[in-house]
């Protein structure tokens, strides 16, 4: 097992990244149902909950068929992000982790995010303050660095332990990379060759499939694998992952029947949700992956994209299922 806090995981545990307007409550139910051991939430900005903003209060739902959950907020100051960790306790995750590696331009121009790979001495400690603030485990998302020449992360994360942190999640690029070229996944193995470092390490970035999740496992020594856009469309890959790293099974790919009622149950909780119009707008993202390699349904899934309503989309997936086959 694997400890974050005094929380247990299987070995290793696999995890749905924070993805803005993706890891939102609907998706991540389907992500556990499918095999994650543990879900991220979409960020939270520290300025929109003291402000009460509806948008960054709404992200604060958790519902118990999607525990355990870790809540991330980013901020730009420690008095901000330090009120903000007093509404997340409230809220009961089971993890509350501090966004330091988003590269987004309107993040970093405010100092949030990865802009703090530029300024990693303030970071640290305004972690071990949000740690002594709160009684939940804290963890940290983080990159390798701002570029490739500012690259520090081993001690970085040694710092950050020390700070009190329970895990640290790396996406194995630079801020200045967003999300162009490779994921260096060597610097995980230079991370877990630190003997002073001990807590549990999630490596993200790059892993498409259970072959990626296992040579990260494997050969870079991470404890943990994190996906992300990967999984957008596609939370059969956490079973498929967790199959394979637990049994040595290589599952087939889900038949056009299965992706149909799961891509259903996920407009349909996300409508419960969010709104109808809401969820039109952002289950557009996941149609092409849940659809990926079903010959002939160009056409429906254009009309997918285009439907403005409920029962249209409905209608859609049931002439899919009816009328193609895997």
């Amino acid at each position: 097992m694997i400890k974050i806090g005094q929380l247990q995981f299987p070995d290793p545990p696999v995890v749905l990244a924070p993805m803005e307007d993706v890891s939102d409550p609907p998706f991540r139910i389907i992500c556990r149902q499918m095999g994650a051991d543990m879900v991220y939430s979409e960020f939270i900005s520290s300025d929109g909950l003291i402000r009460n903003a509806s948008k960054s209060l709404i992200k604060l739902d958790i519902f118990p068929e999607e525990r355990p959950v870790a809540i991330q907020v980013f901020g730009h100051d420690e008095k901000s992000m330090l009120e903000a960790v007093e509404m997340i306790e409230k809220a009961n995750p089971e993890i509350i982790d501090i966004n330091f590696g988003c590269p987004v331009k309107k993040i970093v121009r405010k100092g949030a995010g990865a802009a703090f790979l530029l300024k990693q001495d303030e970071m640290v400690r305004i972690t071990g303050m949000i740690v002594k603030k709160t009684s939940k485990p804290v963890t940290v998302k983080t990159r390798l660095g701002w570029d490739s020449q500012s690259i520090d992360i081993v001690n970085l994360c040694e710092k950050l332990q020390d700070s009190g942190v329970a895990a640290i999640a790396l996406h194995a690029r630079t801020a200045v990379q967003v999300y162009s070229g490779h994921a260096d996944w060597s610097w995980f193995l230079k991370i877990k060759e630190n003997q002073r470092f001990k807590i549990p390490l999630i490596g993200n970035g790059d892993i498409k499939s259970p072959f990626d999740a296992e040579k990260m496992i494997k050969e870079y020594y991470v404890d943990g694998v994190m996906i992300g856009r990967a999984a957008i469309g596609n939370p059969f890959i956490f079973r498929e992952i967790s199959t394979y790293l637990k049994e040595g099974k290589i599952l087939s790919r889900p038949d056009l029947a299965e992706r149909v009622e799961v891509c259903r149950k996920h407009f349909t909780q996300s409508a419960t949700w969010k709104g109808e119009r809401q969820a039109i707008m952002e289950m557009r993202k996941h149609y092409k992956p849940y659809f990926k390699g079903i010959e002939g349904c160009k056409e429906l899934k254009i009309r997918l994209m285009e439907a403005t309503n409920s029962d249209e989309i409905h209608i859609i997936l049931d002439q899919m299922k009816n009328k193609y086959k895997h």
